[in-house]
């Protein structure tokens, strides 16, 4: 469970839970996740009227990125089954989410995994060998893919010692009436999925440059204004941007960063779930027929955005950079924001509290206090909401 809550935290995909925190008493842990109300995969699927290849297309496409995401960091989810997708809620464009990474693993590049873990109908043959990598969960979303587009797996037995049998043969087919109008490029890519050879098996990146991916891909170009107040971005400090931070995995509702998660996956070339410099760039050249504006301002971007260092944006820096001010500093989100901090709930933030909240950053004592100058406007050794907001409005102010 440790392991989960520490691979999760390390994580920050729009197709992934978020995970807030962790509380443990004498007892119990208790892990506090975002609340995802929406239902499995299969049930939603059966809630549709026209389910069709183009939107099961686009289920697959938010699997694969999430898996891909995790596939560049060396995660292996090990699970991946229709339960463990589950939507944020029960609208109608709702996006979904992968959930469970209980059974998740970190390796390195070279080494291999031994333990069999997975659900027996979604589980790769290379793990009942017991010896496997992220491969695996390709094989897993190629099962989900077969469900999804004619209600059956592709593999059955009387017993789990006949189903195993049946998977390491690597043999299905689609001669049921139910694959007859399914197009044959769906049909190659479940076979390039669910190749016994984990070594000639097609990757989660590969999946999602398939041609049955790109045929079904509803793709709009981005909004160039959006861009252009993206450019203009600027954070001051480490301890704003991380409060902001807060705000948007903590406060900011899912329906909000809906249109923000749009335009991050759109600039998101490569699926890998984060943005590189040349990505940004090759949307500025769209806009700008100036090279070095476009170089300075994605340099600009990096600056002030890659809180984390990371020589990337993630998802969650670029809504914090591409938010509006409104959606950051309202009343009730900078209200939600002060009790997080405001741990005893007396009404004032105390530098204790800051450090218990932002635990994770390794501060001597002296920057600890410099950090809490920064909210302490008065120097009276704790921080009121008034203090909290002025801080927070002026620096949404300065970016406007």
């Amino acid at each position: 469970m440790i392991q989960e809550v520490s691979i999760l935290k390390e994580l920050d995909h729009p197709n992934i839970v978020n995970i807030y925190e962790l509380y443990e008493d004498e007892s119990f842990f208790y892990i506090i996740t975002e609340y995802l109300s929406g239902g499995e995969l299969f049930e939603k699927i059966n809630e549709i009227d026209h389910f069709n290849e183009t939107i099961a297309a686009g289920y697959m496409r938010k699997i694969l990125e999430a898996v891909n995401y995790c596939h560049t960091r060396n995660i292996v989810h090990r699970d991946l089954k229709p339960e463990n997708i589950l939507f944020e809620s029960k609208k109608a464009h709702s996006s979904l989410k992968i959930i469970d990474f209980g059974t998740a693993k970190q390796i390195d590049d070279q080494s291999k995994l031994s333990q069999r873990i997975g659900t027996p109908y979604y589980i790769a043959p290379e793990v009942i060998n017991k010896r496997y990598d992220q491969k695996c969960d390709v094989w897993s979303c190629g099962v989900i893919l077969f469900i999804m587009l004619c209600g059956y797996p592709p593999f059955n037995g009387q017993n789990q010692q006949e189903l195993y049998q049946r998977i390491q043969s690597g043999i299905f087919s689609f001669d049921e009436p139910e694959w007859e109008d399914i197009s044959a490029d769906a049909k190659n890519l479940i076979k390039k999925m669910l190749v016994t050879d984990p070594e000639k098996r097609i990757s989660a990146s590969e999946a999602l440059r398939h041609d049955w991916m790109l045929i079904n891909q509803k793709d709009k170009k981005l909004n160039s204004k959006s861009l252009e107040k993206l450019a203009k971005f600027h954070s001051q400090s480490k301890l704003k941007a991380a409060i902001m931070q807060l705000i948007t995995t903590q406060v900011m509702s899912n329906q909000e960063k809906k249109k923000i998660q749009t335009q991050f996956k759109k600039i998101d070339v490569n699926k890998d779930g984060t943005l590189s410099r040349e990505e940004l760039l090759k949307c500025y050249r769209e806009i700008y027929d100036d090279e070095m504006k476009c170089q300075e301002i994605v340099e600009n971007l990096f600056q002030q955005a890659d809180v984390n260092g990371s020589n990337q944006i993630d998802y969650t820096e670029f809504i914090v950079a591409f938010a509006k001010k409104e959606q950051l500093t309202a009343q009730n989100k900078l209200e939600k924001a002060f009790r997080l901090f405001d741990k005893d709930g007396n009404g004032s933030i105390s530098k204790q509290e800051l450090q218990e909240i932002m635990g994770g950053a390794q501060l001597s004592e002296g920057e600890w206090n410099n950090v809490f100058n920064e909210l302490d406007l008065n120097g009276d050794g704790i921080v009121n909401f008034q203090e909290f907001t002025e801080m927070l409005i002026k620096n949404a102010n300065e970016q406007e």
